[in-house]
């Protein structure tokens, strides 16, 4: 049997995992959800789950991940807690499900830069995302976005993974800095920066038992936890490397550049008069093409603009997707024994296969990225902190200190067996009352009817 894959590098790891958290979720996913739960007093609860329940769950993560040293599932037999191998599957499901529509939203961005080029795009925003967004169009797009998704992971930790990351976490964050710094000029900038930073906390009161759950699955979407890409990638890595200190740089660099996409897209969206909560999916498709079109310069600069930000972006839904898809071939890979190569096209196929109707009819993308976040990820964290906190126990905090000096393994601890396993299991509940007891927003059960 030939040696397992490992990280060249700690720092490889570190942008590995940022780059998986630091994506669609954050540019795309973060910026209309905050706009459709009420602006900054969303943002205060994602912070705070981030800090509360992300950072403890990434940890938990991690130590499940290096103990067994391979993929999520089998992982549990080599912790020789077998019975516990739901936990794994639960995060394997989650990202082949995730990846299904995440790459029919990939594909939109590689229609993008193409309009962007032409200046398509930017002629008439709404229209194009209209005619990119569904239909034969969408699934030839989310082909080729699942396709380069697959290059990548067939070349394995070192040569694809790693190498790909080192490019893409960089360019994402210095091209974010640069538009959020072109909003900033924009008319009705500080309307949308007073509706993102100045949180009226009378809207939380009011509303938590919708913005809870949201901003708790906005902080595991973002932060990749659920997928059991974290189980993953901590499976490859080395003894000596700190888990909280790159637990600790994942949560910031992530948590960092979803405020930052907020910077961008929220000033956007204000200065072209979109309503806040209106746009959904396409928001950002549509506010930043119709922002670029009037640039000063001409349309050349917006088109030049237009181009390098949806490559980025493009850049940035890549290294998320891979991830992924990572997940799933790292159990194949290990519990069958394929190679690495062959399983990363079947499983990229089946994941462009159960994609199309999202790739036909934006509805159904809604009912997958719905019962995904709401359903999926809250149970595969709640296996998590069950696991972590009241079955692994002291061999986690063990785990925690390899690497580390610090002793707060045992408030750790008790984090997760009380207060997070508490929020946890508020949000599971709120969440399944929205999917299967109250009429209006059930609709997840069913999806929507092909148009």
């Amino acid at each position: 049997m030939s040696q397992r894959e490992t990280w060249a590098t700690r720092t490889g790891f570190i942008l590995a995992a940022v780059g998986s958290a630091v994506g669609l979720g954050n540019i795309w996913r973060f910026p209309f959800q905050t706009s459709a739960n009420g602006g900054a007093a969303f943002l205060v609860v994602y912070l705070a789950a981030v800090l509360l329940i992300g950072i403890p769950v990434i940890l938990a993560e991690f130590a499940i991940g290096r103990r067994a040293n391979v993929d999520a599932v089998k992982a549990f037999r080599n912790l020789d807690k077998p019975n516990w191998r739901f936990v794994g599957a639960i995060g394997i499901l989650a990202s082949f499900w995730t990846l299904s529509y995440y790459s029919v939203v990939g594909g939109w961005v590689t229609r993008y830069i193409a309009g962007s080029v032409t200046g398509n795009a930017l002629a008439a925003p709404e229209s194009y995302f209209g005619a990119v967004s569904a239909g034969v169009p969408a699934v030839i797009t989310h082909a080729i976005f699942i396709a380069v998704t697959i290059g990548i992971v067939a070349f394995g930790i070192e040569r694809g993974i790693e190498l790909a990351t080192k490019f893409m976490v960089p360019s994402i964050v210095v091209l974010l800095v640069i538009l959020a710094g072109f909003a900033a000029t924009l008319p009705g900038a500080g309307e949308g920066y007073a509706f993102f930073l100045s949180p009226d906390f009378g809207v939380v009161a009011e509303n938590w038992q919708s913005i809870l759950p949201a901003a708790f699955g906005q902080a595991l979407f973002s932060l990749s936890l659920g997928f059991s890409v974290m189980i993953t990638y901590a499976s490859y890595l080395g003894s000596d490397d700190s888990l909280y200190a790159d637990g600790l740089a994942i949560a910031i660099t992530n948590t960092f550049v979803g405020v930052l996409a907020g910077l961008v897209v929220m000033p956007l969206l204000f200065a072209q008069g979109v309503p806040p909560g209106e746009g959904g999916a396409g928001a950002v498709f549509i506010a930043i093409p119709t922002a670029l079109a009037e640039l000063p310069g001409g349309g050349l600069v917006g088109q030049v603009i237009g181009v390098v930000f949806f490559a980025v972006v493009f850049i940035a839904a890549l290294s998320s997707a891979i991830s992924l898809l990572e997940a799933v071939v790292a159990y194949a890979v290990d519990t069958f024994g394929i190679a690495r190569a062959p399983a990363a096209v079947g499983l990229g196929i089946a994941g462009f296969l159960l994609g199309i109707p999202s790739a036909l009819d934006t509805a159904w993308l809604d009912w997958f990225d719905g019962l995904g976040v709401t359903l999926f990820l809250p149970l595969a964290v709640l296996a998590v902190v069950v696991f972590v906190g009241w079955i692994m126990g002291g061999e986690a905090v063990d785990e925690l200190r390899r690497g580390s000096s610090l002793g707060v393994g045992p408030a750790w601890l008790w984090s997760l067996r009380t207060f997070v396993l508490v929020v946890v299991l508020v949000v599971v509940a709120l969440n399944f009352n929205d999917l299967f007891l109250t009429p209006e927003t059930g609709y997840y059960i069913v999806p929507a009817p092909l148009q």
